[in-house]
């Protein structure tokens, strides 16, 4: 699938638009199951943060297809923007300041806003590409120096699902993912940011101490299969329930693509991280 097949397409607009900063990019769009939809007790929420290689030129409509899926399947869909790196103070920190606000502020805001709708109780950290990365290094926070800024000695998340995602940052760098998109996010290489590399990396924060379902595309050419094949095999090596799910025949963008043929492997990452519960 060309990307620009899949950015081109339209969806149905977001029920509603939620804040979690006074910045213009800390936005985000909360999308609804219709009622019949809607489990009872509530719809899981699903925080999805969308790929790009972490830069300006992709953005969070693109997953708009995806989340009315979602919504459609029984999840409530919260898709936020984040700033990204070409735009002031996006990459290192901004990126990662936006991200853990998100996180931090927007279960509760869904939850004011969708009312009985949501089910406050069970949030999934999702995300595709880069934006798997950031999910995954959201939800393991905990495991940062206490005296950071992003750490959270509460872990926000029931679970998490990763699409495709950026696992291992320092292999990002070594294979020269995306032209030099995790140099662009860190301002560097491993060997001169050390310590960026260690507070950002998903292979770097194990265990995440949640259950993690990782669906990557055997022919994924953009995102290479192995680094979620490592990451569940490191993952599960520190005492975490990962599981890696590699789609044959599948590539880096049908992921998001509820009309492809691998959107069944996804839906059942999303209802396995949440015990079935949509």
């Amino acid at each position: 699938m060309h990307p620009a097949d899949l950015l081109a397409r339209t969806s149905s607009g977001p029920d509603l638009e939620l804040r979690y900063g006074p910045g213009p990019d800390q936005v985000a769009d909360l999308r609804l199951p219709a009622a019949h939809q809607q489990p009872a007790g509530g719809a899981p929420l699903v925080i999805f943060l969308h790929g790009g290689f972490w830069r300006a030129a992709y953005d969070r409509r693109h997953t708009g297809p995806l989340a009315a899926a979602l919504a459609s399947a029984g999840f409530a869909v919260c898709t936020p923007e984040y700033r990204r790196t070409g735009q002031p103070a996006g990459g290192w920190p901004g990126t990662f300041d936006d991200v853990a606000a998100a996180v931090d502020v927007l279960p509760e805001a869904a939850v004011q806003a969708g009312g009985a709708a949501i089910d406050g109780s069970c949030v999934v950290l999702a995300g595709h590409s880069a934006g798997g990365q950031l999910a995954l290094w959201a939800a393991s926070r905990a495991r940062l120096p206490a005296g950071s800024a992003w750490f959270a000695a509460q872990q926000r998340a029931h679970a998490v699902v990763s699409l495709a995602g950026v696992c291992d940052l320092a292999e990002c760098f070594r294979l020269d993912l995306g032209d030099g998109a995790a140099v662009e996010l860190l301002g560097g290489s491993p060997a001169q940011f050390p310590e960026r590399y260690a507070a950002t990396d998903p292979m770097a924060l194990l265990p995440a101490g949640v259950p993690v379902r990782l669906v990557h595309g055997v022919a994924d050419d953009r995102v290479p299969s192995q680094l979620s094949r490592s990451y569940a095999q490191r993952a599960r090596a520190a005492g975490d329930d990962a599981s890696c799910d590699l789609v044959a025949g599948c590539g880096h963008f049908e992921l998001i693509d509820p009309s492809s043929a691998a959107w069944p492997s996804v839906l059942a990452a999303f209802r396995s991280a949440t015990g079935g519960a949509a």
